[in-house]
């Protein structure tokens, strides 16, 4: 098997104007993102958009501001992206690691893949629960720098370090 990219959050409620979590920064990884998903279905590889969908009385609105509440606008993938959904390939999540309470463990444990591509938003959020958990369960990881993004370029920093020297992913 080839390589599946892991799009985490790439979403209209974290990456479109007007919306509570909306980072204008983040936007500059849409480009990267896009040639990653692309150079990997060229090769035979798979995408798959994990996505937050949560119910209007989520506890995370207890931490977080409300967003991406399920049936809304927010939990669309963003258009630049849109063109690589398909049918199968979104898996919502409520929490910030796409492997918890969701399908992704049975889409990965089916498409069997080399490694596993991250890329998205928040990198030290929930691009850094679904790394952790994906190097738990004894995946490959690839981190790719320039296709992941958040508004703390602190916690930015932080979290690709803990991703390579704690979690054991490479982080291109």
């Amino acid at each position: 098997m080839s390589n599946v990219v892991l799009v985490v959050d790439m979403l209209k409620g974290f990456l479109e104007p007007g919306y509570n979590l909306y980072h204008a920064d983040s936007r500059r990884i849409i480009p990267s993102v896009e040639r990653l998903i692309s150079q990997e279905l060229a090769g035979g590889g798979e995408a798959l958009f994990v996505s937050d969908h949560h119910d209007p009385d989520d506890l995370e609105f207890q931490v977080f501001p409300v967003h991406c509440v399920i049936g809304t606008e927010e939990t669309e993938v963003i258009p630049e992206l849109a063109g690589f959904v398909t049918g199968g390939n979104v898996i919502p999540k409520k929490r910030y690691s796409g492997f918890f309470n969701t399908g992704l463990a049975g889409q990965l444990e089916r498409l069997a893949p080399d490694k596993l591509l991250v890329c998205g938003v928040a990198t030290n959020v929930c691009v850094l629960h679904t790394v952790s958990d994906a190097r738990n369960r004894d995946y490959a990881v690839e981190v790719y720098s320039d296709c992941v993004s958040g508004p703390d370029p602190e916690a930015h920093r932080w979290a690709l370090s803990h991703c390579r020297r704690v979690l054991g992913a490479t982080v291109v």
